[in-house]
């Protein structure tokens, strides 16, 4: 790597980083295209992440898990997602779901849950978004009454990662309407649990894979055991993993501009036009120059941000920047990889059309593009 982040990484890191890439390739590319061709979440491929070890990875050895480092963990996000963003993003939520759950979840919650997301054989999803309420997630509107022994969840959740085929629900409710966030909890449910209706998937511009929908909750009894994450701490934990998944996002947009990257300049070498290659062409080769400095920088944001957030660190703003700029130089770099091709950039029988759409949806994911400006001008003047 032109960055050698690799040096940084753990043996185990390293380990899981390869396997990621192997599968990525061996697994993922071949059925890519059908996924989104058939707009369906890749059931199989979670399924077979399971089988190599890639759904516990932020969970202890002592649980079962591969508890890879932060910075191993966007290593392997980057190579999944040079492949298929959606199923990069799919494997996110779960890890992260499944790593909170780790640290965070007792007693029967833990054991009856914990053992299913590490080995795959249970997929997560976590429940933030609402129709109406996005980006202030403060404002949650789904509710959760405490009725004897039990909790009456009622309202909708939209944009949910997994949610078609999820198992796991990790639900933030508002308890108490007058607490403002403060009166915010997180639930586990078991997606079977009466009172869950789930939303066939929505039809989007690209990642259908990552099986995104609607859940609403009628009249939903829970044990009072569901409690994940008690009143009063579960706005400040949603706030505190959505600073690593912009991280994440981050990388992910590093591995779908360098594959755009790779397969433009594989392309331009090979093809003739004008009596000579594209590749001899300035406009063509200055253009690719200008995706590989951004690419660079991109990877230098991210992976300064992942290091911050693994020492502990606040890393809000730095994730905030590698966000903001890792989304737009991948939606401009493919666009530009996919031009020096030609009309042959447009053609589904190489991954950037379907790495073009993702990007563009990478604006949106983990709060958009805009509140990363809130971030980082409140840093700034505030």
């Amino acid at each position: 790597m032109e960055l050698d982040l690799d040096t940084a990484l753990e043996d185990r890191d390293i380990g899981a980083v390869q396997r990621a890439q192997d599968w990525a390739e061996d697994f993922v590319a071949p059925m890519a295209e059908a996924w989104e061709t058939e707009r369906r979440f890749a059931k199989e491929a979670f399924e077979s992440a399971g089988q190599n070890r890639l759904t516990g990875l932020l969970v202890s050895s002592e649980d079962g898990g591969e508890q890879v480092s932060v910075l191993g963990l966007a290593r392997i996000l980057e190579e999944i997602a040079a492949v298929d963003f959606a199923v990069a993003f799919s494997l996110v939520c779960h890890n992260n779901l499944a790593g909170a759950v780790g640290r965070r979840a007792e007693g029967s919650l833990r054991d009856n849950i914990l053992p299913g997301l590490v080995n795959g054989s249970s997929l997560g999803a976590f429940l933030l978004t609402e129709p109406n309420v996005g980006s202030d997630a403060a404002a949650i509107t789904v509710t959760a009454a405490k009725d004897g022994e039990e909790w009456v969840l009622n309202g909708e959740k939209a944009w949910v990662t997994n949610g078609t085929d999820a198992d796991v629900l990790s639900v933030y409710a508002q308890t108490d309407s007058s607490l403002g966030h403060r009166g915010i909890a997180t639930f586990l449910i078991d997606a079977n649990t009466s009172g869950v209706v789930k939303t066939p998937g929505y039809q989007l511009l690209g990642a259908h894979g990552l099986g995104a929908n609607s859940i609403r909750f009628d009249n939903c009894r829970v044990p009072e055991e569901s409690l994940f994450v008690p009143i009063g701490e579960g706005f400040r934990a949603a706030m505190e993993g959505i600073d690593l998944a912009r991280v994440l996002v981050g990388a992910m947009c590093c591995g779908m501009l360098r594959t755009g990257l790779n397969t433009a300049s594989d392309y331009v070498r090979q093809r003739v036009a004008f009596g000579g290659r594209l590749a001899d062409l300035q406009g063509v080769r200055f253009k690719l120059a200008d995706v590989s400095t951004d690419l660079e920088a991109a990877r230098l944001l991210t992976y300064r941000a992942a290091r911050t957030f693994q020492e502990g660190r606040d890393a809000a703003v730095e994730a905030a920047h590698a966000k903001k700029f890792s989304t737009r130089v991948a939606e401009s770099g493919i666009a530009s990889c996919m031009q020096v091709m030609g009309a042959h950039g447009a053609r589904r029988d190489h991954p950037l059309p379907r790495h073009l759409a993702a990007s563009r949806l990478t604006h949106y994911v983990d709060g958009a593009t805009e509140i990363q400006d809130v971030v980082i001008s409140r840093s700034l003047l505030d």
